[in-house]
This record gives C-alpha cells, structure tokens and sequence, in this order.
C-alpha cells in the first residue's frame, strides 16, 4: 500500500490498514509475548508499508494552563493520526477502554485503536474508538 502523504487516506482507510498490519503480526507471532514485541512487529510492518508510525510518543497533560509532562506515552501513532494502543492481556478491561479515550481526549486525535494480541482470532481482540466526528474524513 502506497504512503498516505502521496494518496491521502481517510482516517477508516488508515484504521483498516493498521487492522490488516496488525493481523499480519498476529498470524506470524501469535499470542502470549509481550506488548513490546508486537509494539516493535507492528511498527515494523507499518512502515515497511509506507506509513509514518511512531512509538512511545509523549503525551503531556495540560492542566489549569500548566503543560505536565508526567510520562503518559502512546504506544503508537500512525500518520500522526491515529493512536494504537496495544495490550497483551487476558481480556480488554474498563480500564483500558478508558486509557485510549483518555489518550484521544488529551492528544486531540480522532480515532484510537485497542489491540489485544493475546487471543486465538485477532478480530476478536480489537476495538476501535472515536473522539468528535473528524475521523469521517
């Protein structure tokens, strides 16, 4: 798949093709290794694909007007657009949904996705989440 800055994705055309990477790593590598791991795979096969994925970005919380850097980071953002949090755990919690709203909210950004690499099918591992209604462009 061509780079987004040369054909301008949409941000479900992005989501779908960070789905697609993700699933490639998911059906070499398999479940039970760290988050790390598939952090570093997805990373990887994004921009073997042509995409801009940066790790571990920092995410400064504004509060009162006071810019804190406290050491939130996101596991990854693609074409600085959307954010992917990746977990490696039994099952998705409440507190992992409301980490990636969180990390929408704060960072501004439209659309996050959950992956949980540590299932049989990764489909059932995934979940995606909105902030506003600029992800429809």
């Amino acid at each position: 798949m061509a780079t987004s800055t040369i054909h301008p994705l949409t941000a479900q055309q992005l989501s779908h093709a960070i789905i697609t990477a993700a699933m490639k790593v998911h059906s070499e590598l398999g479940p039970g290794l760290l988050e790390s791991v598939y952090q570093a795979c997805l990373q990887h096969e994004l921009q073997r694909a042509g995409f801009q994925a940066a790790s571990q970005v920092g995410l400064p919380v504004v509060y009162r007007g006071v810019r804190l850097e406290i050491g939130y980071r996101m596991d990854l953002v693609v074409e600085g657009l959307v954010i992917v949090e990746i977990k490696s755990v039994d099952a998705i919690s409440p507190i992992h949904q409301a980490q990636i709203i969180s990390y929408l909210k704060l960072s501004d950004k439209s659309l996050g996705l959950l992956i949980n690499f540590n299932v049989v099918h990764l489909k059932d591992g995934i979940r995606r989440f909105v902030n506003g209604t600029e992800w429809k462009t």
